[in-house]
């Protein structure tokens, strides 16, 4: 018993030792960017305006199931509001009175619908009778007058969980801070890159701060290859003290410039390194690029959440795919142009592609999913 304990003590020890020496290897990427949704830019008084047209819709719907009852037809005032509406929209420059004027309107006339609404249903006539998108629309209507409501009255042009689309009201205004657009309405999604292959690892129509993620990529990083990075090439807003904390226990470099008032004396190697780290991250740069200049990633045209998000997840697949057939193809090529230096290594570097490619489509399905 006791010389089987030793040997399983001994086999346990062997185990810890080969765990501690796993070095770490490769050089992670991280970044985010934002997929703009196909809207027009929102402004308040557009909003209002697209609110006021689907409760005049709503009533219409209602009032049919009431045709027998009701003799006279609830009024709206439509042409009245549409033509105070144009008023301002068409100017090219308004004044900002002119402008709370012309908002002050909308949401009467929005009131009045809405309380009409009301009436109709104490009436006797039933929400089930609207179809599912008229329903979904009076809810997002309600909410959007309050929201413009509060916003009125307490003179704000900021609001949480603020509704910039009547069709698709789940998406909001993502702040980027870039020159030309710093303010951005879609979705925003932080992504990793390693070997040439891209994953997107979190996703939300709500804006969110990006470093937060750092541990939970680099985690799934080792659970993919077994071990920690030896570098993670990221954007200044990674560089937090907790996050440099994490990764000098792990013994990870994290790149960027250090922390706190810069020093009047730089080497010329950690100069040269900086050079390197922003050359290795501009990898994914070019990966967003494509994505949205080839793949269409710069304007989302579906309209439901699940098929933008679904959208989304299949481009950074297809991305994946034209990496790896780009591999095949040299691979190929350097079979047949160079037979005697390329073909006894030829089979094992098709195995290894393939393998990496079928590990990199089924973490990024498990990540979209």
């Amino acid at each position: 018993m006791r010389e089987k304990n030793e040997i399983e003590e001994k086999s346990q020890t062997k185990e810890e030792e080969k765990g501690e020496e796993i070095k770490n290897q490769g050089k992670l990427i991280l970044d985010a960017s934002c997929s703009p949704a196909d809207i027009s830019y929102p402004y308040d008084l557009g909003i209002l305006n697209q609110g006021r047209k689907q409760t005049e819709r709503i009533l219409d719907c209602l009032y049919e199931s009431l045709r027998v009852k009701l003799k006279k037809k609830p009024r709206t005032y439509r042409e009245k509001a549409r033509k105070d509406y144009l008023k301002v929209a068409k100017k090219r420059r308004c004044t900002q009175k002119e402008r709370r004027e012309a908002i002050k309107k909308q949401l009467q006339y929005i009131k009045r619908n809405l309380e009409e609404i009301e009436k109709l249903i104490e009436l006797g006539a039933e929400l089930s009778s609207l179809s599912k998108r008229n329903y979904k629309m009076l809810l997002v209507v309600t909410e959007v007058y309050r929201q413009q409501l509060w916003m009125y009255e307490n003179e704000s042009s900021r609001i949480d969980d603020r509704i910039v689309s009547v069709t698709q009201p789940h998406i909001r205004p993502i702040v980027r801070g870039k020159a030309g657009k710093p303010v951005e309405f879609g979705a925003k999604y932080s992504a990793s890159c390693f070997d040439e292959y891209v994953f997107l690892d979190h996703l939300s129509w709500d804006n969110f701060n990006e470093s937060g993620d750092l541990q939970t990529q680099v985690e799934e990083y080792k659970d993919f290859t077994g071990h920690y990075p030896e570098s993670v090439h990221a954007d200044k807003i990674y560089r937090t003290r907790s996050n440099l904390a994490w990764c000098k226990e792990r013994g990870i470099r994290l790149s960027g410039v250090p922390l706190g008032r810069p020093p009047k004396n730089i080497s010329k190697e950690t100069k040269k390194q900086a050079v390197d780290d922003e050359r290795i991250r501009n990898s994914i740069e070019g990966k967003f690029g494509q994505a949205k200049r080839r793949y269409s990633l710069d304007c989302i045209m579906e309209k439901l959440p699940e098929t933008s998000e679904t959208s989304i997840a299949i481009t950074f697949l297809v991305i994946n795919l034209s990496t790896l057939l780009r591999q095949v193809n040299c691979l190929f090529l350097s079979l047949f142009l160079h037979p005697d230096k390329f073909g006894f290594i030829f089979s094992s570097l098709i195995i290894k592609n393939y393998t990496k490619a079928n590990f990199s489509t089924e973490k990024l399905i498990l990540n979209s999913g």
